[in-house]
């Protein structure tokens, strides 16, 4: 199916933010390679620590300080797609507690009930953002907005993880924070004012990932009883084995600078790169795939992550889990996002809250 019109500007802005980030890198290469460095003038400072009231502060590293700049203009950026092309996320009572993690950071969560007032225990949907596990975050104003209505719309708490972010925390940090939550859930479900037989995880993008990634996890050590995941565009196989290029192909993004981009993710969350073989970090790559909670996973046609969802799906189905793969036609990987404007993404909505509403099922 063609493309959707809505995304014919954005993929343009897209193109032109993925090729300078090309041209970027390969003058960054040269740079280094080049054997008459220019050097900081004597006494420029350039490289000194910073002076303050007579003490010397800690540099910073331009690498921190990209990323540090980098995570503000998206969350600009998030901002002003909410106003824009989102639906604003109604009134619920929130509650925020923060969860210890074994040799880790703790983790910080965000209860989203689904009323200001809701009677006896409800069910309850662990949830990850997605980012690249790079940036993101439950403050995200379109994540944020999302949460709120679907808790309201499925009548489900939402327990939204916002788990640590690459490269300052790399994997494994954030599935065990993950799966830290997940415990944590059960053990206090009923001063949480939650049903703990009806508790599912779910997950978009990266965050999908680590949502079964932590089905896997428990499984292999608590079997605590999940009844569902949900996964949105998930990254489920970081080898990159599965991606789809003709995705990325169809969109005028040459294959060398997609491989590029999506490569970075991993190098950017994984430790080393034989990590990304092991099965919390690709899901896919599980020995098995057996004694998984039913799945419902959403993919879209403009995505090399498409691919991802779909072997992932046939996986659950071999191993005799029950499991349902959805392609939107015309969409692109960010079409969640896009409620306030686009049909099909209201569409993706209704079907989220269509399977959260499993939870209720006997």
């Amino acid at each position: 199916m063609p493309l959707d019109p809505f995304f014919e500007e954005r993929l343009r802005v897209h193109r032109r933010y993925l090729l300078g980030k090309a041209l970027s890198a390969v003058r960054g290469r040269i740079s280094a390679l080049w054997p008459f460095q220019r050097e900081s003038p004597a006494g420029s400072g350039a490289d000194e620590p910073r002076k303050t009231g007579g003490a010397s502060a800690p540099a910073v590293s331009t690498p921190t300080r990209t990323r540090a700049r980098h995570r503000r203009a998206a969350l600009a950026w998030d901002r002003k797609e909410l106003q824009t092309v989102g639906t604003a996320g109604p009134v619920v009572r929130t509650a925020e507690h923060v969860v210890a993690v074994g040799g880790q950071p703790d983790v910080r969560v965000r209860i989203y009930y689904p009323g200001i007032e809701h009677a006896g225990a409800v069910p309850a949907c662990l949830a990850f953002f997605g980012g690249a596990f790079r940036i993101g975050g439950i403050d995200y104003p379109t994540t944020d907005a999302a949460f709120r209505r679907r808790a309201v719309d499925a009548g489900i708490a939402i327990i939204a993880v916002d788990y640590a972010l690459a490269p300052e925390h790399r994997y494994p940090t954030q599935v065990e924070q993950a799966h830290a939550a997940l415990v944590w859930l059960f053990q206090h479900a009923e001063e949480l004012g939650v049903d703990a037989e009806r508790i599912g995880v779910a997950g978009m993008s990266a965050g999908g990932g680590i949502a079964a990634a932590v089905t896997l996890m428990n499984r292999d050590r608590l079997r605590l009883p999940l009844r569902l995941q949900v996964l949105e565009v998930p990254v489920t196989d970081l080898t990159g084995r599965h991606l789809d290029f003709r995705a990325t192909r169809a969109l005028g993004i040459p294959t060398l600078i997609a491989v590029r981009e999506l490569r970075s993710v991993a190098r950017t969350y994984l430790p080393i790169d034989a990590d990304a073989l092991e099965a919390y970090a690709s899901p896919l790559r599980a020995p098995s795939h057996a004694g998984l909670p039913p799945a419902v996973i959403l993919t879209a046609e403009y995505d090399p992550l498409r691919g991802d969802g779909a072997a992932y799906g046939a996986a659950l189905r071999r191993a005799g889990v029950e499991a349902s793969v959805v392609q939107y036609l015309g969409v692109t990987h960010d079409i969640a996002i896009f409620t306030g404007v686009l049909d099909s993404a209201r569409r993706w909505h209704s079907d989220v809250v269509s399977a959260l509403r499993r939870l209720y099922e006997d």
